[in-house]
């Protein structure tokens, strides 16, 4: 089963997302490591969608609320 994320985890995944880029733009696009950029692109995706694979996975391993 799919887990959906509430309106308030989707509000802090964007939150978080910007943060963290914000702080990419600071020390430099050219400067910062690539893997830095995978954070921010799936908590992005996880605001837009709400389907959040760390929340699917500890749902799976913590079971269900």
């Amino acid at each position: 089963m799919m887990a959906k994320a509430s309106k308030a985890m989707r509000f802090f995944f964007f939150n978080t997302a910007f943060i963290i880029l914000i702080g990419i733009w600071l020390t430099g696009f050219d400067k910062v490591h690539w893997f830095l950029y995978i954070v921010p692109a799936f908590f992005i995706f996880a605001a837009l969608v709400g389907i959040c694979p760390g929340l699917i996975i500890a749902r799976k391993i913590f079971g269900e609320k």
